[in-house]
């Protein structure tokens, strides 16, 4: 055998510890940086490689402990080699000055920056492969991986960290619509819309969707008999309210499905249209809507009457009013038949005082305040501090407008335009 066998055995041994270097440092890399949500989901698919990174991923301090022990024990012995092989060539002096300085020049190239990198950049890759040495080498190495853990673990206790396992990782609202918005065309836009709108129910109630009081249109029961079946036979909603004088005194919901029992008879009394409708459903006006629509759902009700907090009626609710939300307008809109904003040829909008600040900004893409009043003649005599003489202009936002049209006491159309796309008042 030749003098320059062992000499090249050094050689090939130093190129396999740097090789395991880089294996166990691209291992910690791509187990820390995978994604828990999609490893969860291939784990519950059945596949054996996720659960095998999850069993290693339940215990995170072990498994930075065995990573850390193989990359520590094969950056010593590559240590010690190089400065064998360093002192062969450059004599006993220099050899050992030399050797630290080449090996970490190697082993931050081709064991560390590069390997965790691509292992940050493709965790999956390294960490599948990686889990079927770990697993096996986190049992041989157990007596020692648990006494750097628990000494660890210790340390960690001292400065307040109790919780050392993986834990379940949970995503705030906030952090699931980050998701959402994130997922680009992993998910149609359609879809991340009504996501998005599920996570806002929480922040909106009943009364900034509620068809207002004045809007309501119910069965008066002080009407004369025939005007009731009258407006009954020409409805076109599939449920109305009966009331006895005022709106606040409401004694139930008749459905016009039940109205068929009694328009068959020969005669037709107002008892007889009270007998046939359900008592009525009352919703308060701060209800959130995630609440309200299991409320529905437990209560087996499509339409609520919303009353304030003295028990005075504001409103009423749909179910359908609820899914819109949702998924946007599937149906026709019988509480406003018309149009509550109208483009001009000269680019403005003429709306409606009574077109909710919801709906404007949703069809307008306007950022106008929310948390105030409902509506636009509730917002422009907030901001004007008093009720109009006549016509005004004021700005609110982006957004300006002007006063067209007062009647009895509320603002019945107002023109508006984007300050910042249309400088002048328009004629």
């Amino acid at each position: 055998m030749s003098d320059d066998f062992p000499l090249g055995l050094l050689f090939g041994l130093l190129v396999l510890l740097i090789c395991l270097s880089a294996f166990f440092s691209s291992s910690e890399t791509g187990m820390m940086s995978i994604n828990r949500y999609r490893l969860s989901h291939q784990a519950k698919s059945g596949e054996r490689a996720a659960n095998r990174v999850l069993r290693l991923l339940a215990r995170p301090d072990r498994l930075i402990g065995v990573i850390l022990i193989g990359n520590n024990l094969v950056n010593n012995l590559a240590a010690a080699i190089a400065t064998v092989l360093a002192i062969h060539f450059f004599g006993e002096v220099s050899g050992p000055a030399i050797a630290p300085l080449i090996l970490t020049i190697v082993i931050l190239i081709f064991a560390e920056v590069s390997p965790k990198t691509y292992a940050a950049i493709k965790p999956e890759r390294i960490a599948y492969p990686a889990s079927l040495v770990l697993e096996p080498l986190l049992k041989l190495l157990y007596p020692l991986v648990w006494l750097v853990s628990a000494l660890s673990n210790g340390l960690l206790r001292l400065i307040g960290v109790k919780q050392i396992d993986g834990g379940a990782d949970h995503l705030t609202r906030d952090e699931l619509r980050t998701v959402v918005h994130e997922a680009g065309t992993l998910i149609p836009r359609r879809h991340q819309a009504m996501l998005l709108s599920i996570l806002d129910l929480e922040n909106v109630t009943v009364n900034d969707i509620m068809v207002p009081r004045h809007e309501v249109v119910g069965i008066d029961l002080d009407d004369a008999l025939d005007d009731i079946l009258v407006q009954i036979r020409t409805s076109q909603h599939t449920r109305m309210p009966i009331y006895k004088g005022d709106i606040n005194n409401i004694i139930g919901m008749l459905h016009m499905r039940n109205a068929a029992r009694f328009l068959s008879r020969p005669e037709v009394t107002k008892a007889a249209i009270v007998q046939e409708a359900r008592e009525p459903y009352f919703i308060p006006e701060s209800t959130p809507l995630h609440t309200q629509l299991l409320n529905f759902q437990k209560q087996k009700r499509r339409i609520g009457i919303v009353v304030d907090e003295y028990g005075d009626v504001e409103g009423l609710v749909t179910l359908e009013d609820i899914l819109e939300e949702i998924v946007g307008e599937f149906t026709t809109d019988m509480m406003s038949p018309d149009q509550e904003i109208h483009r001009q040829e000269d680019g403005s909008l003429v709306i409606d005082g009574t077109a909710t600040i919801r709906d404007i900004n949703r069809q307008l893409g306007w950022q106008l305040p929310t948390d105030g009043p409902k509506t636009l003649n509730g917002l422009i005599l907030e901001h004007l501090e008093s009720f109009p003489d006549g016509p005004a202009c004021l700005q609110i936002g982006s957004v300006r407008m002007e006063i067209l049209e007062v009647r009895d006491n509320l603002i019945t159309a107002a023109r508006c335009w984007q300050a910042t796309r249309r400088s002048l008042r328009p004629a």
